[in-house]
């Protein structure tokens, strides 16, 4: 009895499950929620927790304004470490190129944003002083 259930779950895991293992999620909690919430999706529609992944499906996850678009490439129900996962799934060329863009302006953003954004050092008035008293 026990055979025909692991080859059952051979070809097919819950979508929480697989986000799970491919460490998209830290918990199956975090990643039920995030499908509830539409954040991570399948073939672009929006499915319940425990909807199946196949091989070759499309996923969709969206976090902290970032989308990652993969195809899966390998069922697993268990959670191994990084290197592992990475071979669970492909991201698509498109949507690696969006991220890093995306990722490139809030590098960008955060350089020019000031570092001091609250009231200016003694030593920090005293230089803008003298910039503004001079001839």
């Amino acid at each position: 009895m026990q055979a025909s259930s692991a080859q059952g779950s051979a070809d097919r895991v819950r979508f929480d499950k697989w986000l799970w293992a491919a460490r998209f999620y830290k918990t199956r909690t975090l990643a039920a929620q995030a499908i509830d919430a539409g954040q991570a999706r399948l073939r672009d529609d929006r499915v319940k927790p425990a909807h199946a992944v196949r091989v070759a499906d499309i996923v969709v996850v969206r976090r902290d304004g970032l989308a990652w678009e993969v195809e899966v490439l390998a069922l697993s129900d268990r959670r191994g470490g990084a290197a592992e996962a990475a071979l669970l799934y492909r991201e698509t060329p498109a949507s690696l190129a969006a991220r890093e863009e995306i990722v490139a302006q809030r590098r960008a953003e955060r350089a020019s944003a000031p570092r001091h954004p609250g009231r200016p050092t003694k030593k920090e008035r005293r230089k803008l002083e003298d910039f503004l008293n001079e001839p």
